[in-house]
C-alpha cells in the first residue's frame, strides 16, 4: 500500500509541494464588521501568473468548512489551476463558527434581518484577491448553494463588471431583482425533489422556511428567463433530456451562455457531493455539479461577456 493511498483511506488530504490549503483572511467592511474567509491555492511556479478564482458561498446555516466538504471543490479545482475561496456569512453569535447566513433580500435569517451588506463584502473580497492574492480579474467566478445560491444571483447581477460567470445550485430568484447592467454567463442546477427550494416556486417547505421573509420564490425556470433577457439571448431555449437530467440552453450572443440543469432525483443538496448534515438530503450522484461548474467556468472568462446588457439599455 502506498503512503498516498493510506492517507486517502484515513481521510487525510494529500497536498502537493507548494499547495496552500486553509489560509485565512479577513476584511473590515464598510458596515463595521470583520468578515472572514478561507483560501485554498495551487502551487504556482511563476509568481506573475494570475490565477482564476472560484468564490464558493455556503448554504444557510453553514460556513466555509461545510462548503468545502459538501462540494469537494478544492480537490477538483486546484489541480486545474484555480484558487478557491470560501467566505463566511454572518450570524447572531459571532463566536459560533457555523450557523451563518447571507442577505439575499428575502432570505435568510440573521443576515437578512440585519440588512448585512453581503454584496459589498464580496465586492471588497474580489478587490483583495486581485490586489494581494494574484487573482486574474478576467476570471472571477462565483457559485453557491441554497441561500448561497440566492446571493450568487445577487452578486452576479450587481457585480457583473467584475464577475465572469456564476453557477447557483439549488437556489432561485424572487422576481424583484434589478436587471444587470452588463452580461454574465450563468449555469443553474436544481433538483425536482427539492422541498426547501421548490422547483415550481412558492414558499419553502423545508426546515429553514422560517428564515425567509414570506416572499415566495419564482419557479426555477425563471432563473433562465431572467438571465436570458438580461444577456440579450433568444427567449425560447433549446431543451433536451439526458439520463435523469433535463437541460435548457438559451441561444445567446457570442461569449455568453445561460444553461439550466434540473436533476430528476435531486433534492436540496449538492449533486455529486456529500451531505451537509445528518438531517440534510442525500445528494444524487446522477450529476457531478462540481466538475460541471468547473468546466463551465473554464469556458467562460470575462471578455465577450462584458458587452452592455441589451435589457438594461431600455
Amino acid at each position: 500500500m502506498t503512503l498516498r493511498y493510506a492517507l486517502w483511506l484515513m481521510g487525510v488530504v494529500f497536498c502537493s509541494p507548494g499547495t496552500l490549503f486553509g489560509a485565512t483572511g479577513s476584511i473590515e467592511t464598510q458596515d463595521g464588521r470583520t468578515r472572514t474567509y478561507t483560501i485554498d491555492k495551487p502551487s504556482v511556479s511563476d509568481p506573475k501568473r494570475l490565477m482564476p478564482v472560484i468564490i464558493m458561498l455556503h448554504g444557510g446555516g453553514g460556513d466555509d468548512d461545510t462548503a468545502k466538504t459538501m462540494t469537494g471543490l478544492s480537490d477538483a479545482a486546484l489541480p486545474k489551476g484555480f484558487m478557491v475561496v470560501y467566505p463566511n456569512g454572518t450570524g447572531k453569535f459571532e463566536r459560533i463558527k457555523k450557523l451563518k447566513t447571507w442577505n439575499a433580500g428575502h432570505c435568510c435569517g440573521y443576515a437578512m434581518d440585519s440588512a448585512v451588506d453581503d454584496v459589498g463584502f464580496i465586492d471588497m473580497l474580489i478587490d483583495q484577491l486581485i490586489s494581494k492574492e494574484g487573482a486574474d480579474p478576467a476570471r472571477i467566478f462565483v457559485t453557491g448553494m441554497s441561500n448561497g445560491a440566492m446571493l450568487t444571483h445577487r452578486v452576479g447581477a450587481r457585480l457583473c463588471h467584475k464577475i465572469a460567470a456564476i453557477a447557483p445550485v439549488v437556489g432561485g430568484l424572487f422576481g424583484d431583482e434589478k436587471v444587470p447592467k452588463c452580461a454574465t454567463s450563468v449555469l443553474t442546477i436544481n433538483g425536482a425533489l427539492d422541498y426547501s427550494v421548490p422547483l415550481e416556486g412558492g414558499l419553502s417547505q423545508g426546515r429553514a422556511a422560517s428564515a425567509w421573509d414570506g416572499t415566495p420564490l419564482k419557479a426555477a425556470s425563471y432563473q433562465g428567463a431572467f438571465w436570458a433577457k438580461a444577456n440579450g439571448c433568444d427567449p425560447v431555449p433549446d431543451k433536451s433530456d439526458q439520463k435523469d437530467v433535463s437541460v435548457t440552453h438559451y441561444r445567446c450572443p457570442k461569449g455568453i451562455d445561460v444553461i439550466r440543469y434540473v436533476v430528476a432525483q435531486g433534492g436540496h443538496a449538492w449533486p455529486g457531493g456529500r451531505k451537509g448534515s445528518s438531517r440534510g438530503d442525500t445528494p444524487t450522484q446522477t450529476l457531478d455539479a462540481t466538475q460541471l461548474i468547473i468546466q463551465f467556468f473554464e469556458e467562460h472568462p470575462r471578455g465577450a461577456a462584458r458587452v452592455p446588457s441589451p435589457a438594461s439599455a431600455h
